[in-house]
């Protein structure tokens, strides 16, 4: 039995327009403590997969298909079983922490909200423990910084804190939605090391979704590739990078610049042959 099975899942929105079919009959597996990544441009469906299995939709989404953690069907749970997953099962963190932390309360008080909810605690002792998971993170001098606001804090700075409120209740599995973009490079590099540092320490299993396929050669053990909602490809990420089978999946590594190739000779994807090639995908 595997720790997360995801079968054949479809997410569709309603819209003034119509129905508009988001994700179209996406299908993985991950082994507990293992990190996979799910790759692809804007709008292919990677962060709508990700809410479907939090139960994080808008009232206008739907879900279909089958998420199986530990056994156990949770796609579509009511709210209040669903609640009793989120923190103590599983976590996610988001793309932007500006807007997933509040700007009006302190750092101390959003991290010690979830500890008081989810574990029970009192106040101070849930502010000790976020200070720890803030120190685990690499905040320097954080038993001062918990009780800042986080517009006082960098990006970076924010992303750890996301990072240590997501783990606040040590989740088996962990949903990090593009937890790099708008940082620099160096700022990359320390997030995605915290990262795997605390899943050796948590044994947490990682869904890394993003569109930096730099990061996802030297951090995930399994790659999947989405276009226009469905699975282009889904094989162990050096299988993926050594030998990409798709055309999509081609087009994505060779549209990666190298420093060894001139700049002029950059190439772009011919979507006009994906439109056939996504039709033709493996199931």
């Amino acid at each position: 039995m595997s720790f997360l099975e995801v079968k054949n899942l479809r997410v569709d929105f309603d819209t003034n327009d119509g129905v508009v079919h988001a994700v179209k009959d996406v299908s993985f597996t991950l082994e507990e403590g293992k990190t996979m990544a799910i790759v692809g441009e804007s709008g292919s469906g990677k962060s709508q997969s990700a809410f479907a299995i939090m139960g994080l939709l808008p009232k206008n989404g739907h879900a279909y298909g089958s998420v199986l953690y530990e056994g156990k069907e949770i796609l579509n749970l009511p709210e209040d079983e669903m609640n009793k997953y989120r923190a103590n099962e599983m976590a996610m963190i988001f793309q932007d922490p500006m807007t997933s932390l509040n700007p009006y309360m302190r750092i101390s008080n959003q991290m010690a909200e979830v500890l008081m909810h989810h574990r029970g605690m009192g106040k101070s002792e849930a502010i000790a423990e976020s200070v720890k998971m803030l120190e685990a993170v690499q905040i320097p001098d954080a038993r001062n910084r918990v009780r800042m606001y986080p517009h006082e804090f960098s990006g970076g700075m924010r992303q750890r804190v996301m990072i240590a409120m997501s783990l606040l209740c040590s989740p088996k599995l962990l949903i990090a939605d593009e937890p790099t973009t708008a940082l620099d490079v160096t700022v990359q590099a320390e997030i995605m090391d915290i990262l795997l540092d605390l899943q050796e320490d948590f044994g947490t299993a990682i869904i890394l979704i993003t569109h930096d396929l730099g990061i996802v050669a030297g951090t995930c053990e399994d790659t999947l590739v989405m276009y226009d909602g469905r699975v282009m490809e889904y094989r162990s990420t050096k299988d993926v990078f050594e030998k990409p089978e798709h055309p999509y999946t081609q087009g994505l590594l060779a549209a990666v610049p190298r420093l060894d190739q001139d700049v002029s000779s950059l190439t772009t994807i011919d979507y006009e042959k994906l439109v056939t090639a996504a039709t033709e995908a493996p199931k």
